[in-house]
């Protein structure tokens, strides 16, 4: 093994904040954004052959681990980045649906491809035009099939967002009332 040089490693950013001799302050919401943004768990929701290029994507080659993405969670329970890939039939609307709403809070959703983000070339009756008819999309991905350079880019766009967003958005009533257009219920 060979010696770890200081230009090797890559340093992030602290967030804003007063630092002194053995000291850092900042706000909560900075410190729990840089958090959220670096360990994403993402559940892969890949029908087709999108599904493919997100796999070329967390291999070694474009290395998806090193946006702290090291563990694929295949539980909504243990998710917090739906990954919606590829041709979604109609009859899957009902499922991808539960799936999101199994998801704790944050979460946040990305899709991938044109067939998930606009159903493509399928504008057959059979066939969901768009994963937004079912459930809030946060960042679209184009491309058919979008190259693991376009989903890595997606991926830092939901990096920012966990980022910057503030604690008390998900609490807010403009949100809840979002939430309410998808009938997708709010917890109290």
């Amino acid at each position: 093994m060979g010696e770890i040089k200081k230009d090797m490693v890559e340093m992030k950013e602290a967030p804003e904040g007063y630092e002194g001799r053995g000291f850092f302050a900042t706000k909560l919401d900075s410190v729990i954004g840089m958090a959220r943004s670096n360990s994403l768990w993402p559940l892969p929701f890949a029908t087709s052959c999108c599904g493919i290029e997100f796999m070329a994507t967390a291999s070694t080659n474009y290395d998806l681990a090193r946006f702290g993405m090291e563990r694929m969670s295949f539980s909504p329970r243990q998710a917090d980045l739906l990954m919606v890939m590829g041709t979604i039939a109609k009859k899957m609307g009902p499922i991808l649906k539960q799936v999101y709403d199994q998801m704790a809070e944050p979460k946040w959703v990305i899709s991938v491809g044109a067939c998930a983000s606009s159903g493509g070339i399928f504008d057959t009756y059979s066939v969901l035009q768009g994963i937004d008819n079912v459930i809030p999309v946060d960042v679209y991905v184009p491309g058919c099939p979008p190259r693991p350079e376009q989903i890595l880019e997606g991926v830092m766009k939901i990096q920012e967002l966990a980022k910057s967003e503030s604690l008390r958005r998900r609490n807010s009533d403009e949100y809840k009332r979002m939430l309410e257009g998808y009938n997708i219920e709010v917890s109290k």
